[in-house]
């Protein structure tokens, strides 16, 4: 009984339902102006917290753009958790099928961005890479070995040069602000290292090597496609350079 009424609740917060007013009881307001007070802080609430994950986003479309996204946004996707960190996972796919963001293409990507950025500063953290271990499996396995990405690096890429567009919309920055989108797409990593979570542009190998890792392959399987995607990929230089910056966390065998 209590769980339907919640429900029901939650549900007229979102939708307005008259026949929720018959069930709250009138006070110093009607009943209806009671649920509008919950409806307009809920909507307020969550609304606040997109702008906190998308600051970038908001800044490209401006605020009154924003606030409709938003709310069209939960008129959509509810938070169907309670951990508020959650909210706006979809909201990168729902921008890019959102009918008057159509003009601004590189919109959705940007939003990644952002999500990612969200996910690696909320991420666990890890113990450095124990070097002994590496040094200790035979050279012979070392094709077989399946390194493990730190817990907050999250791996992307766009048509569009994302890194310079975000880049340029944080706050305090006075460089140059123009962006040339016919400057072609990035491929991307993003992960915190201690409190600070860096946005790295990667180049072609780098980025097939780090994303057959992420994707559990052997690392025989991922610098095979490192050496496809760029053919003067330098292996050793940018393993050591992963292991090293904290990318790269531990290794397992087979």
């Amino acid at each position: 009984m209590l769980r339907d009424l919640q429900t029901e609740f939650a549900a007229a917060v979102f939708d307005e339902r008259p026949e929720m007013s018959a069930r709250v009881r009138a006070g110093r307001f009607p009943a209806a102006q009671h649920l509008q007070v919950y409806r307009n802080n809920v909507m307020e609430s969550l609304t606040g917290a997109l702008r906190a994950v998308y600051p970038v986003v908001e800044k490209l479309v401006g605020d009154g753009f924003f606030r409709y996204a938003a709310h069209e946004y939960l008129c959509a996707h509810r938070p169907r958790s309670g951990n508020l960190h959650d909210f706006g996972n979809v909201f990168a796919n729902f921008l890019a099928g959102f009918a008057p963001a159509v003009e601004l293409p590189y919109l959705p990507d940007v939003a990644r961005l952002e999500w990612a950025w969200h996910q690696a500063f909320h991420a666990a953290d890890a113990p450095a890479f124990d070097l002994a271990r590496l040094g200790a499996a035979p050279a012979e396995q070392h094709e077989t070995l399946h390194f493990v990405l730190h817990p907050s690096a999250r791996l992307l890429a766009s048509d569009f040069p994302i890194v310079r567009i975000f880049e340029i919309n944080q706050e305090g920055y006075g460089g140059d602000t123009r962006v040339d989108l016919a400057e072609g797409g990035v491929r991307v990593l993003v992960i915190r290292r201690e409190l600070t979570v860096y946005v790295e542009p990667l180049a072609a190998g780098e980025a097939a090597l780090l994303t057959g890792l992420a994707r559990k392959q052997p690392l025989g399987t991922a610098v095979q496609a490192a050496l496809a995607a760029q053919a003067d990929f330098d292996l050793t230089g940018e393993l050591a350079r992963h292991l090293q910056h904290g990318t790269l966390v531990d290794c397992l065998t087979e």
